[in-house]
């Protein structure tokens, strides 16, 4: 009965109210924020007798002449963060700002900007983030214009311990000078530590913004509807100590990986979560991995050391706050120099990319140390080493579910190298033998990665491994919810007996129909390798028809290789079964990325 006092309330007939639906559909949640804007001048300028829309504001109106555009791309969230400060900063300080999501910049205004600012991050191997990749396309395309005009800075995000750091902001940066664009302020690039280059960055294009704009009047504008960022009591800098509820082996035990299905506490916390949001994890460097290091160094382990203002033991640092099990280019250049070992000048030097590679992925600090002797003093070790950075794992439970409560499932990372054990941070710190009965934990927002607004849409999900955790979530949102849109999951691991992750609530999903078709690819447990992008093509057609009549679909995942064999995979089935030349069948694709209703959380 509750349904239809609500529709006679609105004053939209039933065909305007099936409009409206069909235009926020696939919308985030900056977009619906200016469009609730729009429209109140809307209605405004229309009860004072005006018929003409308000002019200016949405990502795809003109720029003001005397405006600064704040571009990002963000795969995590980090660059958006950043963007939106900066913007939040620069209108505060009474200039008129257009901050936009690289996806929804209309290419056509680029030839006519004056000033730009691009904060943007590198995924992986070197890629842009997702909803960057159009942007990058055409800047690199012979299509993009020239841009004597422009003035422009750019914000590089990145990590160190790729090879590849903050290729996509030195790519930009590099391109827009060669289109003929005047840099007004060097390059930035941001390592997992953000604020130490992010902050200072922001303020010198500010100061910089200020002087360009300060003789040119500023353009009467409608201004977007912006929600601050929140200031709840637990964050990054400040997580929640989260009791642990429940931490279970779900692979078997005389399988080859141990996962771990982990239950935290969020009573009292008023954290919040959405299905497709992460959880991160301040994890602690493992005692025994911070005793070799000491050791290995001959120093005291309570010699105190200060940097930047703090103080703490020597042990303290590196348990608490430095980075120990991923090694980062920087740092290897500094042992280098001291080392003078032949093989690391050789990975540093063009043509050791391979070796370099191997070295960053394959190494921890401790395996340098012992290899490659240097002397270092431990307060330059300290100095020379970045800050331990939070882990993020997709959160595997909906609130309407669970409650009070987060879920997570977790690779533990532990193997043998060089001669002794070695675990990965978190994995030291979540596991059962570990100190962790409260994980410090915030929660990391991921608006790009979210079930359809209309709950009538079907949805794909694409998750092999741990890739597996968010769509659970979705699963039990969906259920919870009374969505009436199909749930068609692909899942794929080494093995059936020993690797199937959640094996028993999928089938409980099947039989309820909450989940109405799940297809598997276990690559090991027959001659030829099968992984997940081989199962979509086995169900290319009906597939297809699913994308054809309007599914989402979701992938989750290792982005090194099989994010892009999926890509592959999925383009691929344009071809196949929607008769489009592999070019049109990439565009295609990228439209529906571009529509939201194709979303990666690949990491």
């Amino acid at each position: 009965m509750s349904a239809e006092p609500a529709r006679l309330l609105s004053p939209l007939s039933l065909e305007k109210s099936a409009q409206l639906t069909r235009l926020v559909d696939g919308l985030d949640a900056d977009v619906l924020y200016w469009l609730s804007g729009y429209l109140a001048a809307v209605g405004a300028q229309r009860r004072a007798g005006s018929a003409s829309p308000p002019v200016a504001a949405p990502a795809a109106a003109a720029a003001p002449q005397a405006s600064v555009t704040i571009l990002y791309g963000s795969q995590t969230g980090n660059a958006k963060r950043v963007a939106e400060g900066l913007a939040r900063e620069a209108e505060a300080g009474g200039l008129a700002v257009r901050l936009v999501r690289a996806d929804a910049y209309p290419l056509r205004e680029l030839a006519g900007e004056r000033l730009l600012y691009v904060v943007i991050s590198t995924q992986g191997e070197g890629d842009p983030p997702d909803d960057a990749r159009g942007f990058v396309e055409f800047l690199a395309s012979r299509r993009a214009p020239k841009l004597p005009q422009l003035r422009y800075a750019v914000l590089g995000l990145g990590d160190s311990s790729y090879p590849q750091f903050c290729a996509i902001g030195n790519a930009i940066d590099t391109r827009l000078a060669e289109l003929g664009a005047s840099r007004v302020l060097a390059r930035g690039e941001a390592d997992v530590d953000l604020d130490a280059v992010a902050k200072p960055w922001s303020e010198s294009a500010l100061r910089h913004a200020r002087e360009i704009l300060k003789s040119t009047p500023v353009a009467a504008k409608v201004t977007p509807l912006r929600v601050p960022a929140a200031a709840g009591a637990w964050h990054r800098a400040r997580p929640f100590a989260a009791p642990v509820l429940a931490n279970q082996r779900i692979t078997a035990r005389d399988g080859g990986r141990d996962v771990r299905h982990i239950e935290l506490s969020l009573e009292g916390s008023g954290l919040a979560y959405e299905p497709g949001d992460s959880l991160g994890v301040c994890a602690t460097n493992a005692p025994a991995l911070v005793e070799a290091i000491v050791a290995a160094l001959g120093e005291k382990p309570d010699r105190g050391i200060a940097i930047g203002g703090d103080e703490h033991a020597f042990a303290t640092w590196l348990g608490e706050k430095r980075e120990l099990t991923r090694l980062t280019r920087p740092f290897l250049v500094a042992h280098a120099e001291r080392a003078r070992a032949d093989a690391l000048d050789r990975a540093l030097k063009p043509g050791g990319e391979d070796a370099l590679r191997r070295i960053l992925s394959d190494y921890q600090l401790v395996d340098l140390l012992r290899e490659f002797p240097a002397p270092w003093d431990a307060n330059e070790l300290v100095a020379a080493l970045r800050p331990l950075a939070p882990r993020l794992y997709s959160i595997a439970s909906s609130r309407k579910a669970v409650g009070d409560e987060a879920h997570l499932a977790v690779a533990l990372v532990a193997y043998e190298a060089f001669g002794s054990a070695h675990r990965g941070a978190a994995s030291a710190f979540l596991s059962p033998k570990g100190d962790a009965d409260h994980v410090p934990v915030f929660i990391e927002p991921n608006d790009r990665f979210r079930l359809p607004a209309d709950p009538a849409r079907d949805i794909v999900m694409i998750g092999p491994g741990t890739g597996v955790a968010p769509f659970r979530a979705f699963l039990q949102e969906r259920a919870e919810t009374g969505a009436r849109g199909r749930n068609w999951l692909f899942f794929g691991n080494p093995h059936f007996r020993s690797d199937f992750l959640y094996q028993v609530e999928w089938q409980q999903a099947l039989k309820q129909q909450t989940l109405h078709r799940l297809d598997l690819a276990f690559s090991r447990d027959q001659s030829e390798k099968v992984y997940v992008q081989h199962a979509i093509r086995r169900a290319g057609r009906e597939l297809f028809a699913w994308i054809e009549n309007g599914a989402h679909v979701y992938v989750c995942g290792d982005a090194t290789r099989m994010a892009k064999d999926v890509d592959a995979a999925l383009a691929e089935l344009f071809v196949t079964h929607g008769g489009l030349e592999r070019e049109d069948a990439a565009a295609a694709l990228a439209r529906m990325a571009q529509a939201r209703r194709y979303a990666r959380d690949v990491y």
